[in-house]
């Protein structure tokens, strides 16, 4: 069963994603409201974040991390990246907003990805020939995970990928009052 998706943005008044500095206070005060059990994140967001360096850099083998609590509400992580661009996926666990990672690539993705959510301990979900097959990766996720909603934190190709194919059953927009 694939789960509610829910796209939430900041945009400026003339719609853009980029080029302003949203209230980041009022972005993430709003998605408690959405109760999502899934963060759909695209990898481009997550490489210009300020952790993008980091990211970027191979760790190399790290220990098995401990489980997520019982009771631990926060919700997962889940990544389309099938260009292997996000390298270090094990820092990605260690940040408080998210209780798991979730890696998804397509079925053609390089061996040394592959390798590399091994030596991390990733979970990690193939589909789609060259790019990540986005419903089949939602399936995944709402019956692997028991998820409900997935609230989407990206930009304009994985907002659009999933408009395009059907997969918004919602948009939530913060609009700010500039033009870029």
């Amino acid at each position: 069963m694939k789960p509610r998706v829910i796209l939430h943005n900041a945009v400026s008044a003339d719609g853009r994603l980029d080029g302003f500095h949203p209230d980041l206070g009022a972005f993430y005060g709003l998605i408690g409201r959405f109760h999502e059990d899934v963060t759909l994140a695209g990898s481009q967001t997550l490489l210009e974040s300020p952790d993008g360096s980091i990211l970027a850099r191979d760790p190399g083998e790290i220990p098995e991390p401990a489980p997520a609590a019982p009771g631990d509400e926060r919700p997962i992580l889940a990544v389309p990246d099938s260009r292997d661009r996000i390298k270090n996926w094990a820092y990605l666990r260690t940040l408080p907003y998210w209780r798991d990672v979730f890696a998804l690539s397509s079925s053609t993705a390089p061996a040394g990805q592959i390798e590399r959510f091994r030596r991390q301990h990733i979970s990690y979900f193939l589909s789609g020939r060259d790019r990540v097959d986005l419903a089949a990766a939602l399936s995944s996720i709402g019956g692997r995970f028991g998820a409900k909603t997935v609230r989407v934190d990206a930009g304009g190709t994985l907002n659009g990928a999933l408009l395009r194919a059907g997969l918004v059953h919602e948009i939530s927009l913060l609009v700010h009052p500039r033009f870029v």
